[in-house]
């Protein structure tokens, strides 16, 4: 049952991989590589049980913690073209002479 589970999400990862290829925009390939993520939390979860590794949970915790701080970090770049602070820094004008 879990074979076919890990077999499901194979084709599920392969229909993300097609969607971030074809996707008209770039919020479509952010949410793609998002959800390309979340699957492979999901594939290393079922392939900790079939293998007996209780441990793979752990992993995959926190490859899942990575994934959302990656996705916030992209968004954010793509919003305000910038990561850190100097996103909210206000622009110096430039003084006449």
């Amino acid at each position: 049952m879990f074979a076919i589970a890990a077999i499901a999400i194979l084709v599920g990862m392969i229909l993300v991989l097609i969607r971030l290829y074809l996707g008209p925009s770039v919020y479509d390939r952010v949410l793609a590589v998002n959800l390309f993520g979340t699957h492979t939390v999901l594939l290393i979860g079922v392939m900790g049980f079939l293998t007996g590794r209780p441990d793979f949970l752990d992993i995959a915790l926190l490859y899942a913690l990575i994934n959302f701080v990656g996705t916030i970090a992209i968004l954010k770049f793509f919003r305000y073209r910038a990561i850190g602070d100097m996103a909210h820094r206000p622009q110096r004008q430039k003084a006449d002479p």
